[in-house]
C-alpha cells in the first residue's frame, strides 16, 4: 500500500511529476496491501507455468515431423494424456499444496528482508543490474544444492521424483518433491534478501526464473534458443543430459549458467541423442 494519499502528493513528495509506469503503478497498487501485492508472485508463477511450455507440447503434438531434428531425445514422443496429467497433477499437488501456502507464509521474511512496495520506482538500470545479481547468486547456490540431492540419500528420499521425467517438457520443470521445491527455493529467495528490490522486480524475478526453468526442461534446442545468444548459458541441451543420465548422473548440475560445472569438473559434453 503506497504511502501518498494521491499522484499530487506524491509529486510533491518526490518533488518531480510522476513517469506514466509509475501513475498505473499507483493507480494499481494504492488500494492493496503489500501482502496482496507479494502474494501476486503466485499467479504469476501459474501464468507461466500454464502459458509458456505450451509452444512446445504444440510442437510434439502436432508438428514433430518438421521438428524432429531440434528435439534432444527424439525417440521419446508424448501424448496429449501424458501431458495433460503432468499439469493437472502438478497444478494442483505443487502450486496449491505447496507453492501457495510457502509464498503466503513467507511475507514476514519478505518485509523484513527490505523489499518495498513505495514511490519512486526503480529505473530500469537498477532492475537489469539486481536480476543479473539474482541469477548469479541462484546459479551458485542452486548447483550446491542440487549436486547434495544427488547423494545417496538426497537422491533416493527427495531428488527422484524430479528425475522420474527422463526426458524432460516444460510442465515438469517444477514437478518435485515437496522437500525439493522447499530446498530450491531457498536460492531464489537468497538474491532479493541479500540485495533487497521493488516489489516489480521481484515479480519480474519470478516470472524469469520459471519461465527459464521452463526453457531448461523444454527438451528442444532451437536455433533461436537463448545459448545461441547468452555466454555459459547452460539451456536445453546441457540440463537434458543430466535427465538422460538420471540417478547417476554426477554432471550438469547448473540451474541457469555452465561456469560451475566447468570450474569444478562436472561439465560433460552432450551426448545423449
Amino acid at each position: 500500500m503506497l504511502q501518498y494519499r494521491s499522484i499530487e502528493e506524491a509529486e510533491f513528495a518526490l518533488g518531480r511529476n510522476l513517469t506514466l509506469a509509475e501513475k498505473l503503478w499507483y493507480s494499481y497498487s494504492a488500494d492493496k496491501s503489500d501482502y496482496i501485492l507479494y502474494n501476486h508472485n503466485w499467479l504469476f508463477l501459474f501464468f507461466v507455468f500454464s502459458f509458456v511450455p505450451l509452444p512446445c507440447v504444440l510442437i510434439e503434438l502436432f508438428w514433430l515431423n518438421n521438428m524432429d531434428k531440434f528435439k534432444l531425445q527424439p525417440r521419446i514422443k508424448r501424448s496429449f494424456s501424458e501431458f495433460f496429467k503432468c499439469f493437472k497433477d502438478i497444478a494442483f499437488n505443487k502450486f496449491i499444496l505447496v507453492a501457495g501456502p510457502l509464498i503466503a507464509g513467507s511475507f514476514p521474511a519478505l518485509k523484513w528482508v527490505g523489499i518495498r512496495t513505495r514511490l519512486p520506482l526503480p529505473s530500469k538500470w537498477e532492475i537489469i543490474s539486481q536480476l543479473v545479481v539474482y541469477f548469479l547468486i541462484e546459479d551458485y547456490t542452486h548447483y550446491w544444492i542440487h549436486r547434495l540431492l544427488h547423494s545417496r540419500w538426497g537422491y533416493e528420499n527427495i531428488h527422484y521424483m524430479h528425475h522420474e521425467y527422463n526426458a524432460p517438457i516444460g510442465f515438469a520443470a517444477p514437478y518435485a518433491h515437496w522437500a525439493e521445491i522447499l530446498i530450491l527455493g531457498i536460492p531464489t529467495f537468497l538474491g532479493p534478501a541479500i540485495v533487497p528490490c521493488h516489489m516489480i522486480t521481484l515479480w519480474l524475478w519470478t516470472v524469469l526464473r520459471q519461465a527459464e526453468a521452463i526453457d531448461t526442461h523444454s527438451g528442444y534446442n532451437f536455433p533461436w534458443s537463448l545459448t545461441k545468444f547468452i555466454p555459459f548459458y547452460g539451456g536445453a541441451e546441457h540440463h537434458d543430459y543430466h535427465h538422460y543420465v538420471g540417478r547417476q548422473s554426477q554432471s550438469n548440475f547448473a540451474s541457469v549458467f555452465t561456469y560451475c560445472d566447468y570450474i569444478y569438473g562436472t561439465d560433460k559434453v552432450n551426448i545423449h541423442k
